[in-house]
């Protein structure tokens, strides 16, 4: 049988792309026979393929351990800092920048605060200072980037564009693209802040390897998400898990059931959650049944989700996750006339760094589609640029 050497060619990237895989799902260094029975290859073409990879610089040497009897074996590892990307969080109150290397490890970075009030140009400076400051700590510099993905509240469209805020008076319209296009020559994604909490929670908190999900943005200003197949549902405009804006959810007003609880009494709303949630922990019953009331509001819209997508598991994340000991339980109540399952109900570990870990994550799944995917070029690792508009 004749073997043209296109298919060689194929063959050989192929195989390249199989030993990458092996040594990034490893996360540590591997030996030539290690290597070879993570990809099936024999000893042979193993060798020729790390020998490219080594050239490409794709791949390194690891230098033995000192003190080892007779000749160690060579152990190689994936050049995971030959290369970083940049994810953001444009929260109401704060900007986050995290610059991670290609296996997602965090490098550096920087944080600034603002408010419900801040001006558009404000806000987008103070994006601009957390990024300096990831940079600065991270010793690189905007060049260096090899992709950057922006989450932020709102809807979304395809072109990065902002075009429905309730959050932020003047963000609607925000051209976050052309934002980062003049300091970032690299390519840039813009996402939904609640669309890249539910990606972090799949990738790497509490609902790791599932394939559906719902994600809930629990807090004064809710919010959902949804993961189909393990990738966040964009919708044809965006606007997939915005069931808060039908009234019959009663999303809109649910936290005017923690406000209004005794237990909060002449405090300042953005402290009354805690507040009811201290004393429902504590027994208080006016608490408790002020809790019940905000699981039943939260409960609706989590269910118009639930029967359409039927996942395996809901994300309770937001502020109020931190209070998921005196919250899951009412909500699964409250759930379970609405539903055919109730899914199973994990609180989020991940914390305020959801969105910026989800930001990152989906830089880097574009960092693999160009160059580790069967369609993607494996070429030398150098920044990918931005394609020039015609």
């Amino acid at each position: 049988m004749h073997v043209s050497g296109g298919d060689l060619q194929r063959l050989r990237q192929l195989n390249s792309l199989s030993s990458i895989r092996a040594l990034r799902d490893a996360r540590r260094p591997l030996t030539l026979t290690e290597l070879a029975a993570h990809t099936g290859l024999s000893r042979g073409s193993i060798v020729d393929v790390v020998t490219d990879l080594q050239e490409r610089g794709w791949i390194a040497e690891v230098e033995p351990s000192p003190g080892g009897m007779g000749r160690p074996a060579r152990r190689y590892r994936f050049r995971a800092d030959a290369g970083h990307v940049l994810g953001i969080d444009i929260g109401v109150h704060k900007v986050l920048a995290t610059i991670t290397d290609l296996n997602g490890r965090a490098v550096a970075s920087g944080r600034t605060s603002v408010s419900p009030g801040t001006p558009r140009e404000q806000r987008l400076d103070a994006m601009n200072r957390a990024m300096d400051a990831a940079l600065i700590a991270a010793g690189l510099t905007s060049d260096q980037m090899w992709g950057v993905a922006a989450g932020s509240v709102g809807v979304v469209d395809r072109e990065g564009v902002i075009t429905r805020v309730e959050a932020l008076p003047d963000w609607a319209g925000t051209d976050l693209v052309g934002h980062l296009a003049a300091r970032l020559p690299c390519p840039i994604t813009i996402e939904n802040d609640s669309k890249l909490a539910a990606l972090a929670e799949q990738r790497l908190g509490v609902a790791a390897g599932v394939r559906d999900l719902v994600y809930l943005h629990a807090g004064r200003r809710p919010g959902a998400a949804l993961i189909l197949n393990g990738r966040p549902y964009h919708g044809f405009s965006g606007a997939t898990g915005e069931v808060g804006l039908m009234e019959i959810t009663g999303w809109r007003t649910m936290t005017d059931h923690l406000e209004s609880c005794p237990a909060a009494a002449g405090a300042p709303a953005e402290d009354a959650a805690a507040l009811v949630f201290g004393a429902a922990r504590t027994g208080d019953p006016a608490a408790r049944a002020a809790v019940e009331a905000y699981a039943q509001d939260l409960a609706l819209g989590t269910a118009a989700m639930v029967l359409t997508l039927d996942p395996e598991v809901v994300v309770l994340g937001g502020g109020f996750s931190r209070s998921a000991d005196v919250l899951l339980a009412p909500l699964r109540e409250a759930l379970a006339p609405h539903c055919l399952r109730v899914p199973e109900i994990r609180p989020s570990t991940l914390g305020e760094e959801c969105v910026v870990l989800g930001a990152a994550c989906l830089a880097l799944d574009h960092i693999d589609h160009m160059f580790f995917s069967p369609e993607g070029a494996l070429s030398p690792p150098t920044a990918p640029q931005r394609p020039t508009p015609a």
